[in-house]
């Protein structure tokens, strides 16, 4: 039986473009100009084939890329050297990380909705645990809508984000933006068309 990491490593192996593209998420390009510093340490978990852990070297930051998918990692440090940047390329499954190996100024966590519940909570406390205190915390996924929209995501209603649970999880944090919208993607085949979107941004105490 295929682990879900072997899936995504053959997801990625099947094709020769970038599944989901190489341009950041437009949620965490919209942070730049106001929590986005050169300088900053920050984690990018589940960050794929790297389009977001790049951007965000580009921007001067120091980048804990992470991802579960050997071949993921391949393609981020590809992308890294193609760009002309340095980050760190982690291939680890992130429900088993250290979080209390290194704290981090930000951390970033872009539709990584493979996890169930007892998992996501698992991963959640971990990245509240990874912040350094007055660090801050980025979450974009799927709402409940997308099971209407079909235009990427897991299909698993149990998956999917809703502003009371993100209120659950984080409200130990100051939440500074806590918002479900519908948008239009455009992030390679992978995300693509109109979807139903929830954004989190947190900073630690």
């Amino acid at each position: 039986m295929k682990t879900p990491i072997s899936k995504w490593n053959e997801r990625f192996l099947a094709s020769d473009d970038y599944i989901f593209g190489k341009e950041p998420n437009a949620f965490l390009v919209r942070q730049a100009s106001s929590r986005i510093k050169p300088g900053m340490t920050v984690l990018a978990i589940a960050d794929g084939e790297g389009r977001n852990g790049v951007w965000l070297a580009e921007q001067g930051c120091e980048v804990w890329s992470v991802d579960s998918a050997p071949a993921a990692s391949d393609r981020a440090r590809a992308l890294a050297t193609e760009r002309g940047v340095d980050m760190h390329v982690i291939t680890a499954d992130a429900t088993e990380m250290n979080w209390s190996e290194r704290q981090y100024d930000l951390v970033v966590g872009i539709f990584f909705q493979f996890a169930n519940p007892q998992l996501r909570a698992k991963l959640f406390n971990g990245m509240k645990q990874a912040i350094k205190p007055g660090g801050y915390l980025l979450i974009e996924g799927y709402g409940l809508k997308q099971l209407d929209y079909k235009t990427g995501g897991p299909g698993i209603p149990e998956h999917l984000y809703t502003l009371d649970l993100m209120r659950e999880y984080f409200g130990d944090m100051h939440i500074e933006v806590l918002e479900e919208y519908d948008a239009e993607l455009s992030e390679g085949k992978g995300h693509h068309g109109m979807s139903a979107l929830v954004d989190l941004v947190a900073r630690k105490p």
